[in-house]
């Protein structure tokens, strides 16, 4: 008891006034839960199911959120578009989903224990304001640039659209897509065709060491030597 009078004789009035407010501040927090507690207890629990659809009435939405703000509880709904959650009667219930228009709903307390309803989204659509892309201000000031171009006078488009110069063209230009890959499937053709029989490519002589060998002896022989 002496300590106790000891530590309140050596405190501050600062340390008074946090004492307070701690007081103070837990009384407010049970008094809180305990109102809390009692409107739950006087609100009656209801299970609330329901579907929810597009616009056009017969296909279920997925994955719409249904949830209650103030609660911070909720669900969503399963690939059919229904859900099922435990509510009070009295919640605000918002359903929403992305690409339609949110629903507010608010759970009555005349329907019974459980509580079945059908939703059904509208579209949200946006309309944005209009952008025209357009180098001239006015449509007059693009008539008069239009008749302001002056064109070359000489044939120079019909020059380079001859069939010379287009068949030089066409030999410069590289593959496309298309001829690239008709090539790509020949060679496997070719090669899946071929994969028993001798392969003509004269690489494969040349990087042959037996080859090779035969070479050197048939030189040693006088193979190659002119005959008289």
């Amino acid at each position: 008891m002496k300590k106790f009078e000891i530590i309140l004789t050596a405190a501050t009035p600062a340390f008074y006034k946090l004492l307070a407010v701690t007081l103070v501040f837990g009384v407010l927090v049970i008094m809180d839960a305990r109102a809390q507690e009692v409107t739950t207890k006087d609100k009656q629990i209801v299970q609330f199911s329901g579907v929810v659809v597009g616009a056009d009435s017969t296909t279920g939405v997925p994955g719409v959120h249904v949830y209650v703000p103030k609660a911070g509880r909720g669900t969503t709904s399963n690939l059919y578009g229904y859900f099922s959650m435990p509510a009070l009667v009295g919640d605000s219930v918002i359903i929403s989903a992305i690409g339609f228009e949110r629903i507010l709903y608010v759970i009555p307390g005349d329907r019974g224990e459980n509580i079945t309803e059908f939703f059904e989204l509208k579209p949200d659509t946006t309309y944005l304001e209009e952008v025209e892309i357009f180098p001239f201000p006015t449509e007059k000031d693009f008539k008069q640039a239009v008749l302001a171009l002056q064109l070359p006078s000489n044939n120079f488009s019909q020059d380079n659209m001859g069939a010379e110069v287009l068949a030089r063209i066409a030999e410069t230009l590289p593959m496309d897509g298309r001829e690239a890959y008709r090539g790509f499937v020949n060679q496997q053709f070719y090669t899946a065709h071929n994969r028993f029989l001798y392969n003509p490519n004269p690489t494969s002589a040349l990087l042959n060491p037996f080859a090779w060998a035969e070479l050197v002896k048939s030189i040693k022989r006088g193979d190659f030597k002119k005959k008289k």
